[in-house]
């Protein structure tokens, strides 16, 4: 476990819900996906201010696994759940959900598909009507995402996803969430789309700018553009991610 100390304010928050004994609840599975596009830059969305959860705050796109991210298997490509199993330390289904609902979630939120016809093509331009309403209908759950690759004969390309880091939500706060952090190249001919719904705002910034300051954003964000910025380039972020722990989970401490 790596610890990583809160801001002040969120700090006393801390201090408070543990001098008044407060019951933590179990944190929710989910992934997030850092897209990644030269020149170097990362890309973020603003929840908006009805959000339970972070709300007006910049975030890369991101959610909970889905019950059937881990119930059904999609076409796949890219290294198998066992391996990924492995690589992130959890049992095989688990890790298969949570890369299942890596990209899915990247598609939901931004409109990036990270699935091709095969393990060695990646989908071009997914912008067009029948796409967006595909979108539309795997976030309101309507359609199950193995479902949405059959009926497109695409298969999920595990191997565009590069797993970076685990954080897990501190225990003062209501809504709680163990979050594995991967990173992505935008695929060539893919756009990014500010598909509305969750967010009401979106950039492409460098690490290094989007860590300043300038936007609001929760510590885990904040900490991974640090990291990001620190590898320098794209080639940078690849070489680093081999060496790096994504399964040892980092709480934030006070």
């Amino acid at each position: 476990m790596v610890e990583y100390k809160l801001p002040p304010k969120l700090a006393e928050l801390a201090r408070r819900f543990e001098e008044e004994g407060g019951t933590p609840v179990e944190p929710r599975l989910a992934s997030t996906v850092v897209l990644l596009r030269e020149p170097f830059a990362a890309y973020l969305i603003r929840r908006v201010a009805t959000m339970a959860f972070a709300a007006s705050m910049y975030a890369f796109p991101g959610g909970g696994v889905d019950p059937r991210d881990a119930t059904v298997l999609p076409g796949w490509a890219g290294p198998s759940p066992a391996d990924w199993a492995a690589r992130l330390k959890l049992d095989e289904a688990v890790a298969r959900s949570v890369v299942c609902a890596a990209v899915r979630e990247v598609f939901e939120e931004s409109g990036v598909l990270l699935a091709g016809p095969d393990a060695g093509t990646v989908v071009g331009d997914v912008s067009g009507p029948d796409w967006e309403a595909a979108r539309r209908a795997l976030i309101a759950r309507e359609l199950g995402f193995a479902e949405f690759l059959s009926r497109n004969g695409l298969v999920l390309r595990s191997d565009l996803l590069v797993p970076w880091s685990r954080w897990i939500t501190p225990e003062f706060e209501p809504r709680r969430f163990d979050t594995y952090f991967f990173a992505a190249l935008l695929p060539k001919g893919q756009v990014t789309r500010d598909v509305g719904g969750e967010a009401d705002d979106t950039v492409w910034c460098a690490p290094a700018l989007a860590a300043d300051g300038r936007y609001k954003m929760l510590p885990p964000t904040r900490y991974t553009l640090l990291e990001l910025a620190e590898a320098g380039d794209l080639n940078g972020v690849l070489a680093a991610a081999p060496a790096r722990n994504p399964a040892d989970a980092i709480r934030p401490t006070a």
